[in-house]
């Protein structure tokens, strides 16, 4: 019986070991499939025999271990090790894992996502609105500093641009005299002497029926503000006398009050008068030189252009001239027209100044919408002045009459196609030439806007077409490739359903 205990503590240090063993050998498979077993393995090599209880060929890994069983060993002594000694020898002889790749986050992790692109998170409208923003900044600046520079030399460009127009009436008589053998000199010389000789004898014209009826206008209107006057006291509205007298009174005092500005204005009116001639002559300058070298001034102007650019330039000159051209004959027939109808009219109705008021309507023509009006109200204000509201009434129906045939029949008729431009940008653009160029601007602010409608369309087209050409046809394909073959037994030319 004294033997029972030692034996009894053989058999639990013999189940210890056994147990470390199993745990080591556990913990070398789980540090296999961690690693991929990427480490190179050496066969056992020979040696001496497996010792009683051991398992046989115990490998590299297995060494460590067994040099911490053996340590322990020989530290504690002989007797039974308790549950939790066991689990601190097992700890420490399982080997440290490295793990391959960064572990995932948990679940309960909140998602963290990733910034997105500063572009893509503007939204689409926001971009397309702040470059089509920028784009019209620049636009507006670039068109701001040409008017400031227009306005800076407003005299030459007001003449040069009246000089081109004044070239497109004339040129088609210089081409029709070149055509009978005329030198192109002498050709351009009696053009530019005619016309400017027969727009000189319109303006005397006007000038001296002006000068010769002022007097019997100027008393004439007199009687009429006296009827006007008179029917002012006997009309409904219950005017005074006195009220009258207060009006004339507060319009005297205005103009003594105002002599001095009034003084200024007549010494303006001198520098006024010497800008004119200066304009005068820089539009005749300007008109012989277009007349006699336009070709030769026109390629000089296309090599200033890009060469990118000038193909499509050179193409879109011609038709802005014939535009242009087309504009200039048909506004000149239609103003015609216009005197002449509305002067006859004048004339029956016995109106004052009829002729001059005919050469008015025929100049204020130029100006599309604004001057019809203008020069129709002239007309039937100097006739209810002068001979009464019948007479009135009767100049505005005939003024009416004649600009609804101009604009519905004599414009379209004689215009045609060549000249398109909407009456909302007639408006706008003879308002904006009135506020940079006075009269002068409303007068080519639509041959302007015309030319440039014009060159716009062209260039638009010619951008379409040069688009279709790049794009290649199909590979390894001509027209006698692509074309229908007639079917065998058939002659040429009869194949086909």
């Amino acid at each position: 019986m004294s033997k029972l205990p030692q034996w009894v503590g053989r058999l639990g240090t013999g189940l210890t070991r056994l147990a470390h063993r199993l745990e080591s050998q556990q913990a070398e498979m789980r540090g296999r499939e961690g690693d991929g077993d990427a480490g190179p393995r050496t066969p056992p090599g020979p040696g001496p025999g497996p010792e009683r209880g051991a398992e046989p060929g115990p490998g590299p890994s297995e060494e460590r271990p067994r040099a911490a069983e053996s340590a322990e060993s020989r530290k504690s002594p002989e007797g039974p090790e308790t549950p939790e000694g066991a689990a601190g020898e097992g700890e420490t002889a399982r080997p440290e894992q490295q793990p391959a790749s960064v572990p995932a986050p948990p679940a309960y992790a909140p998602a963290v996502s990733a910034r997105p692109d500063p572009v893509a998170a503007v939204p689409w409208g926001v971009r397309v609105a702040a470059e089509a923003a920028w784009r019209l900044l620049v636009l507006g600046g670039t068109v701001w500093v040409l008017m400031r520079v227009i306005s800076s030399v407003q005299l030459v460009v007001l003449s040069f641009t009246v000089a081109i127009l004044i070239t497109a009436l004339l040129e088609p008589t210089v081409t029709r005299l070149r055509r009978r053998g005329v030198p192109r000199g002498l050709a351009t010389a009696l053009t530019f002497i005619a016309g400017f000789v027969v727009m000189g004898l319109v303006v005397w014209f006007v000038v001296w029926q002006v000068m010769e009826n002022v007097d019997e206008v100027s008393g004439e209107v007199q009687a009429g503000i006296d009827d006007l006057r008179r029917w002012l006291l006997h009309s409904p509205f219950h005017v005074t006398e006195k009220q009258i007298n207060h009006v004339a009174k507060s319009l005297r005092e205005a103009v003594g009050a105002n002599t001095e500005q009034i003084t200024s204005a007549g010494l303006e009116g001198v520098t006024v008068v010497v800008e004119v001639l200066t304009g005068i002559l820089l539009t005749m300058f300007s008109t012989l030189f277009l007349l006699y070298d336009g070709p030769k001034i026109w390629n000089w102007t296309l090599k200033l252009v890009p060469a990118q650019a000038r193909e499509g330039v050179a193409g879109a000159g011609p038709r802005a001239w014939s535009t242009l051209t087309a504009y200039v004959r048909g506004t000149v027939i239609v103003a015609l027209i216009d005197a002449i109808f509305i002067g006859v009219g004048l004339f029956f109705l016995d109106v004052p100044m009829a002729v001059p008021l005919a050469v008015f309507i025929f100049l204020f023509a130029f100006i599309p919408l604004v001057g019809a009006v203008v020069s129709g109200a002239l007309a039937v204000v100097v006739a209810l002045v002068t001979q009464g509201v019948f007479t009135g009434a009767m100049v505005l129906i005939v003024v009416l009459a004649v600009q609804q045939i101009e604009g519905h029949v004599l414009q379209p008729f004689i215009l045609g196609r060549a000249v398109r431009v909407h009456p909302l940008a007639v408006v706008l653009s003879v308002a904006a030439g009135s506020l940079i160029g006075g009269i002068g601007g409303a007068v080519v602010a639509v041959p302007l806007v015309a030319v440039a409608n014009t060159v716009v369309v062209y260039l638009r087209s010619y951008s379409q077409e040069n688009a279709l050409r790049a794009v290649p046809g199909p590979h390894g394909a001509t027209a006698s490739g692509t074309a229908p073959t007639a079917p065998p037994g058939l002659p040429p030319g009869e194949g086909g359903a």
